[in-house]
Order: structure tokens, then C-alpha cells, then sequence
């Protein structure tokens, strides 16, 4: 499991904590969606636009709050150089890269010829390089901790679940309850029919996958009934989350 809170404290020796928080929260939830094979989450865009706000920090000493992106990585590397070239240039155009892939290949649905997914492990390879570049530069760890942390994000993504169209599967071996956190958390804010859940759940008990989703309506981590299907709570997002991150 990733170590958010030693990541955030590491990366706050480099950049103000709120941007911090905001590059591994974007960062989790790329890795999160990999590992789930999830399209149309903002987490790609967001990033790039913390680097963005990042770099700025660095560069001038504060930051905008909603910064001309594409405009401020075509310029910033032609700019006297108070970045260094490591910054300037290389992570610059990693992001430029990451924003462009965002934005013109529609990353965010589903296509004919579905790239998509191969899209977001881009992505994510391309955040874990800047992540791992930023903390290079932490200068409130030890070099040890550093390299713990650098391992940690580089850490490849299983997947968790496989997406066969008719179908998914999820490949970790789970509770009934955490197999259904998974499966909602992919189809997220949207609502799952019954039917596509008792598909994607085809090696339980039709009667104990019913009986758990009645049980977690009553926990209130899902909404819905058995006729019009079931989507995820704030809660239960969370309790998704803690278990996709586990598995991720």
C-alpha cells in the first residue's frame, strides 16, 4: 500500500502542502484507475495542472490558482533559467506531453478501437517519473527515504479487475463485499444493474451476492435497490478506495 501521508510530508519540503495533497491525490487516483481499468476521471488533467502550479511555485515564488497550462509549459523552458534544466525543460515537456494525450486523444470515453487504457498507463508512467523527479529534489528527507518513497511510486500496477465487454472480473481474491466496492467504484457515479453485477460476479452464490448488497445498502455504503441497481455512497467510496489502493 502507498505511504500517502510520507509521500505528502516529502513532497511538502518542495512545494506548499496543499499542492502536495494534490499531487498524490491525482497521483492515487491514476493509479487506482489503472489498476481498475477506469476511464473519464479528471485525475490526469489535475495533475498536469499541479505540476503546472508547482513549477510556478518554484519559478516565481507563488502560484494561480487555475494557471494557463499549455501556455505556461510551451514558455516556461524559454524563460531566463531560473529553473534548472531538469525542471525547466525535461519535466516541463513530460507534462506538456501528459496534457496533450489528456486532451487529444479523449482519454475520457470509450472509442471504437479503445485506446484508451493504454492511454492512462501512459499517463501514470509519465506522473510516476515526475513524482519520482520532485522528490529527487525533497529537501526534507534522507536520501534513504527518498529512495524508499521513489521505489514505492515506481512500483508497477496489477491490474485488479479485466474488462471483457459483456462483463468484468475482478482477479484479486476478495470478500463478496470488497469484490462489489470494486466493481461499483468502476462504474462510478453511474449506477450497475443487478444483472451486470450477478455477470461480473458469476463464480459467487447469485442469493449471497444479494444478500451482501442488501447488507451494505444497510450500511449505507451503496444506494439503489434491486430494481434499479446500485451505485457507491460517499462512504462507500471511501471503503472502495481503501480496498483498490490495497490491491494497487
Amino acid at each position: 500500500m502507498l505511504d500517502e501521508a510520507g509521500l505528502e510530508s516529502a513532497l511538502s519540503g518542495l512545494v506548499p502542502g496543499q499542492l502536495a495533497h494534490d499531487l498524490v491525490e491525482s497521483y492515487i487516483e491514476m493509479r487506482r484507475d489503472v489498476a481498475t481499468g477506469t476511464l473519464g476521471r479528471s485525475a490526469p488533467g489535475k495533475f498536469v495542472e499541479t505540476v503546472v502550479q508547482s513549477l510556478e511555485q518554484l519559478e516565481t515564488g507563488s502560484f494561480e490558482s487555475h494557471p494557463a497550462v499549455d501556455q505556461y509549459l510551451k514558455g516556461v523552458e524559454s524563460r531566463t533559467a531560473v529553473l534548472d534544466e531538469d525542471l525547466r525543460i525535461a519535466v516541463a515537456r513530460v507534462a506538456r506531453g501528459m496534457y496533450t494525450l489528456r486532451n487529444k486523444r479523449n482519454i475520457a470515453h470509450k472509442g471504437t478501437v479503445d485506446p484508451n487504457l493504454g492511454d492512462l498507463r501512459y499517463l501514470l508512467a509519465g506522473a510516476q517519473w515526475i513524482m519520482s523527479e520532485f522528490l529527487r529534489r525533497a529537501s526534507n528527507v534522507s536520501m534513504q527515504e527518498a529512495t524508499r518513497l521513489i521505489d514505492m511510486i515506481q512500483t508497477p500496477v496489477g491490474a485488479a479487475v479485466e474488462d471483457f465487454g459483456t462483463h468484468k472480473l475482478v482477479l484479486r481474491d476478495l470478500t463478496i463485499r470488497d469484490e462489489l466496492l470494486v466493481l461499483l467504484h468502476a462504474t462510478h457515479p453511474q449506477r450497475t444493474p443487478v444483472a451486470d453485477l450477478l455477470k461480473s460476479t458469476a463464480r459467487r452464490a447469485p442469493t449471497s451476492v444479494r444478500k451482501v448488497l442488501r447488507q451494505m445498502w444497510d450500511d449505507k455504503l451503496v444506494d439503489g435497490d434491486a430494481r434499479i441497481g446500485y451505485w457507491l455512497t460517499a462512504k462507500g467510496v471511501d471503503a472502495a478506495v481503501r480496498v483498490i489502493s490495497a490491491a494497487a
